[in-house]
């Protein structure tokens, strides 16, 4: 059986079963009480400790920025190759490749933000590894958002 680990900031709390014994509910209020006094964030606010959103900008300026940057360069090399007569690139061509460039950038932000480890240690150069467990957090996210809006 796998270890219990300590949810991560952005990870919802979990919440008592319907079907909870009078105790819990006891435990719950006492728990309410001492939060009072303190200064609790409230429920939604959490926000992404500054290591992990710094990895995140750098795998989303990286994975965006470098098919960006050639697509923009598609359109100065498919000039100078016509504007010199060097090669007739017909222009359904520089569009189309330089297109299919900066949606590989706009693919590249959603694998920058789900590559990024939210654990202590960065994980790997690719964080491949963490895209799964962040897929899986991201659903377990929204369907504590829908089973609370919808009480």
């Amino acid at each position: 059986m796998a270890a219990k680990r300590k949810p991560l900031p952005f990870e919802p709390e979990r919440q008592p079963r319907a079907g909870a014994t009078a105790k819990a509910g006891t435990k719950a209020k006492a728990g309410a009480k001492a939060k009072v006094g303190a200064q609790a964030q409230p429920r939604g606010s959490q926000v992404i400790p500054p290591a992990v959103a710094n990895r995140m900008a750098r795998r989303i300026g990286v994975a965006t920025g470098v098919p960006s940057v050639l697509g923009m360069g598609v359109f100065i090399g498919s000039y100078l190759l016509v504007s010199r007569g060097i090669l007739d690139v017909p222009p359904v061509v520089t569009l189309a490749s330089s297109g299919g460039l900066f949606l590989l950038g706009v693919l590249g932000l959603s694998y920058g933000v789900l590559s990024a480890s939210w654990e202590q240690e960065p994980g790997t150069l690719l964080g491949t590894e963490q895209i799964g467990t962040n897929i899986a957090r991201m659903k377990a996210s929204i369907k504590a958002i829908r089973q609370g809006s919808g009480a």
